[in-house]
């Protein structure tokens, strides 16, 4: 199948935009890169620290002619989806002594749950972590030992971070490896039913963790489509998984045959061979489209409205919220998986799963198939699934039809002719909006607004009562330079509450709402933010709203001459000590706009990032 034109045209569009930038960074890994083991060029000095508690290893790595992996951890034993990392490093080093090379923990990195911060102060946090986890990449392979590298993780914040400081080591080849889902737990209507009872007052908080904990039980990824299992569906379509690694189980023995395989894998692909393919060349403009594609096609996590562009950032690319939209109009929504539907990850892989997706996204010409993969030898690999003869590892082709049309489909019949994810823009601003689990009749929405500057004030006005009624919530102050941009997903159940009962209900924010996004239309990283100016700032209480996501309009029905004449609103005293904020107000100040990523490493590409300067559209 030829490849779709809108796909031709958005990856010739981002080519063009970052012709300088892409250049300099495929100069900089070139510089980086060396002719034999990475470490050669270190002194005897520098090389005995870098063996010296390498035990049985110790020979190999003083020898410099086996490839030395490098593996960067995210494990921690609080997140469950990270838990199952504990004892990777040393099978990753058995596997990798077995085809003679070797293995070292490069190092560690931070490892945030976002379920576990939601609505709390460490919430603000979050997004900066990923720069933090980026750095601590960067810090893990700065030591010039590696050949390749292994990244573990999962989670939300933590495989984009691992990613962008791994692509500054982009003459390294680089695999990620994740967990895979907990078992399928309390059904997720269900629990969206008791969060919802609980936001009325009609369940008590011990119902609400009866049903909290049955939905999260086990060691394992939550199993709802929110952004780690995104994150998963990305590593798989960009090539950066041994192909199948996303959603299998942790502690079974698939699952152990495939951090094997990945071991194998990088060993195999070092410039110490014959079949190098380092990470940086691999995520070219091509790589990115295909990754957005993806998202639009599993209806996944609005987080990677920011995480993609950033992440393109450290590749050298310029990528901004029009790609998506473009992307988004002609992708076709091939699954139904909560929030967008009652099913979870592991009835998606159950149906089929991303190899049937992906094989039907490349006989629909919607995939770049000339790829550089990591993982495989090319994208068509990706279309297969993994399983086990005996012990050994193979891979055949899904089935031809998928085993639950309620969860996933075919390009030809898909869920919807779309990806569900829109650009809005207008007087208040440049927003995003995911449509794909809001009902048609919800997608347009015109009513006076409702005006806080956190979501605590918004939940107290839901609690009295004051919001009974047809209503634009604004929850503003709430980018990446005023608070760090927290999750406002704690909002969820009291706007579906408001939805159910009748009213007209729509969100604004400069906030995020995250991969959980659901059945109320939210308008979310509106940009500029309204700490620095931006026309959220200007409403004032009872100003007129319109939301169509149908038509890509967030405007406001307000006479001209008066909305110019206004003032911004003062921002409040918002708290930034406690809990760690303190140590991120440079991180704060650092940051670019929503559309960029909300980088604090601002000079990524050579181009300066900031709040002060606006996306490129061109």
């Amino acid at each position: 199948m030829t490849l779709h034109p809108v796909l031709a045209e958005v990856t010739a569009r981002i080519e063009a935009r970052s012709r300088e930038t892409r250049a300099a960074y495929l100069d900089m890994i070139a510089r980086a890169s060396a002719d034999g083991p990475q470490r050669k060029i270190l002194s005897c000095g520098n090389l005995a620290h870098g063996f010296a508690a390498s035990g049985e290893d110790k020979p190999a790595l003083k020898d410099m002619v086996w490839p030395n992996v490098g593996i960067v951890s995210a494990f921690n034993d609080m997140l469950s989806a990270h838990q199952p990392m504990e004892t990777y490093p040393a099978r990753i080093k058995a596997a990798l002594r077995a085809v003679r090379a070797t293995g070292q923990v490069a190092g560690g990195t931070p490892a945030m749950c976002d379920g576990v911060t939601q609505g709390q102060p460490g919430m603000e946090l979050s997004l900066f972590s990923r720069d933090v986890i980026a750095m601590a990449t960067a810090v893990s392979l700065s030591h010039n030992m590696f050949d390749a590298a292994i990244c573990l993780g999962t989670c939300d914040k933590i495989v984009p971070g691992l990613l962008i400081g791994a692509l500054r080591f982009g003459h390294l080849p680089v695999l990620f490896l994740p967990a895979g889902p907990m078992p399928s737990g309390l059904p997720n209507p269900e629990k969206a039913r008791i969060r919802q009872l609980y936001a009325e007052g009609k369940a008590d908080r011990a119902a609400l963790l009866d049903a909290e904990s049955a939905s999260y039980h086990s060691p394992g990824t939550c199993t709802f489509y929110g952004t780690a299992n995104s994150n998963q569906m990305l590593m798989e379509i960009m090539g950066l998984h041994v192909p199948g690694s996303a959603f299998i189980p942790p502690g079974t023995p698939l699952r152990d045959a495939m951090i094997d395989a990945t071991a194998r894998r990088a060993a195999a692909i070092t410039a110490l061979g014959r079949d190098y393919r380092p990470l940086g060349q691999a995520v070219d403009a091509r790589a990115i489209v295909n990754a957005i594609v993806g998202l639009h096609a599993t209806g996944g996590s609005t987080n990677h409205a920011l995480h993609l562009p950033a992440i393109a950032r450290a590749a050298g690319l310029i990528i901004n919220w029009d790609d998506f939209d473009a992307l988004s109009q002609v992708t076709p929504l091939l699954a139904k998986i909560y929030p967008n539907g009652p099913a979870d990850v592991n009835h998606f892989h159950a149906a089929g799963g991303l190899a049937f997706l992906i094989r039907e996204l490349m006989d629909a010409g919607l995939l770049h198939r000339d790829v550089l993969t990591l993982g495989a030898d090319a994208l068509d690999q990706f279309a297969q699934e993994p399983g086990l003869d005996g012990s050994a590892l193979i891979w055949r082709d899904p089935p031809r039809e998928s085993a639950d049309l309620d969860v996933l489909r075919p390009a030809l019949n898909p869920v919807a002719r779309d990806g569900g994810l829109r650009v809005l823009s207008g007087r208040l601003g440049r927003a995003v909006i995911k449509v794909s689990a809001v009902k048609p009749e919800h997608r347009a929405v015109t009513a006076p607004c409702a005006i806080f500057d956190s979501q605590d004030a918004m939940l107290d006005a839901f609690r009295s009562g004051a919001l009974e009624r047809d209503v634009v919530v604004v929850v503003r102050f709430q980018g990446p330079r005023a608070n760090g941009m927290p999750e406002l997903h704690k909002l969820t159940p009291a706007l579906g509450v408001l939805q159910d009962r009748g009213f007209k209900v729509a969100l604004v924010t400069d906030g995020r709402m995250s991969g959980a996004s659901g059945k109320v239309p939210a308008a979310i990283h509106v940009t500029p933010e309204a700490l620095t100016g931006g026309p959220l700032a200007r409403l004032r209480e009872g100003d007129v709203i319109r939301l169509d996501a149908g038509a890509g309009v967030l405007e406001l029905e307000i006479d001209e001459a008066e909305w110019a004449g206004r003032e911004p609103a003062e921002a409040p005293q918002a708290r930034q000590d406690g809990f760690g904020r303190e140590l991120f107000s440079g991180f704060r100040q650092l940051a670019a706009c929503a559309e960029e990523g909300g980088l604090c490493l601002s000079e990524l590409d050579g181009a300066r990032l900031g709040a002060d300067q606006g996306p490129v559209h061109a």
